[in-house]
């Protein structure tokens, strides 16, 4: 199968890049690296499988693919703080250009939300089927309702131009690859247990998530991508088990070593409170849940954010040839 992946050099999408290419499938990596880097798919480079273009995803080139994948946005609050509108172009403009190349190509197309468009939820866990409570003007509106504009486009698409779409959101996820610096709890907790700098909590530490382990997160998705006969339907991808914020910056302070003292800030404005996925669906269809534990989880990260690379943590992929790269203009 020939994959385009946009977004393709971020977090997830590296992980992601890095999966297909040790399934056997070709690899269209799309990006403009205003969040990604190519540190997160530099061992692909010059593989005869994979190539990388960069170029923004309202830019994507039209190429014969078998299927699309739209990664590509701003998805830290750090990063959509300081580029609303980069979010919003990435989910609108971005998403319809991806639509055109996978109708133009005959293509299937997933679309990758986020949990955020539950908002600050009213129903708990949220299902799918569950509308969301979101402020439409408020400080993480940029992302918010951009990734819910983009799920009613690729809806419209689907429904006048019969593009075989479905849509996946994501909850928190972490792992190797994390920028330390992109704002999100867990990165920047590890970070400062590391630093010996106090854990800070925004807010009294009491508002619960659900994290999900990078390698989970991409074998989840992984079934959907494996999947032809996927089309119109949407699918919570997380890990149940809820946490307090309090409960992690203990774990992670237990995970380090570290003797750094936990303490309260202001609260961010728009936190949702609580967030934890129903994930009934995806388990009914595939039989998928994820098997890392927190504690697993935290330990590979930390590891990795110190240097130690381990097997379980960076897949291995094949033997690449001279580095290479095809790219185009940003």
């Amino acid at each position: 199968m020939k994959v385009l992946v946009a977004g393709g050099s971020g977090f997830i999408g590296g992980h992601l890049c890095h999966r297909l290419i040790e399934d056997g499938h070709e690899v269209l990596c799309v990006d403009n690296l205003v969040t990604g880097s190519l540190d997160n798919i530099d061992d692909l480079l010059g593989h005869p499988r994979f190539t990388f273009n960069h170029v923004d995803v309202a830019e994507a080139p039209q190429v014969d693919v078998d299927l699309v994948v739209h990664l590509a946005s701003p998805a830290s609050p750090v990063d959509y703080d300081r580029l609303p509108l980069e979010t919003m172009h990435a989910n609108s403009a971005g998403t319809e250009r991806l639509l055109s190349v996978a109708r133009d190509a005959n293509a299937r197309l997933i679309f990758v939300s986020t949990s955020e468009v539950y908002g600050d939820p009213l129903v708990h866990p949220q299902p799918e089927d569950y509308w969301g409570n979101v402020d439409p003007i408020g400080p993480r509106a940029c992302y918010d309702e951009s990734k819910r504009y983009g799920e009613a486009l690729v809806t419209s698409w689907r429904r006048v131009h019969g593009v075989r779409a479905a849509i996946v959101r994501f909850f928190n996820t972490y792992g190797p690859g994390m920028r330390m610096d992109d704002g999100r709890v867990v990165p920047e907790l590890i970070s400062r247990a590391q630093q010996g700098r106090s854990l800070t909590l925004h807010g009294d530490g009491s508002q619960t998530r659900s994290f999900i382990y990078v390698s989970d997160l991409v074998a989840g998705l992984m079934c959907v991508v494996q999947d032809p006969d996927l089309d119109g339907l949407v699918l919570n991808i997380g890990n149940p088990a809820e946490i307090t914020i309090a409960e992690l910056a203990l774990r992670i302070r237990a995970a380090t070593g570290s003797d750094s003292p936990i303490a309260l800030g202001p609260s961010r404005d728009g936190d949702p409170q609580r967030r934890c996925p129903d994930i009934s669906r995806i388990k009914a269809r595939y039989g998928w849940r994820p098997s890392v534990t927190l504690d697993e989880g935290l330990r590979f990260t930390i590891d990795a954010s110190s240097g130690d690379r381990r097997p379980d943590v960076q897949r291995p992929v094949p033997a690449l040839v001279a580095a290479t790269s095809a790219r185009g203009d940003s």
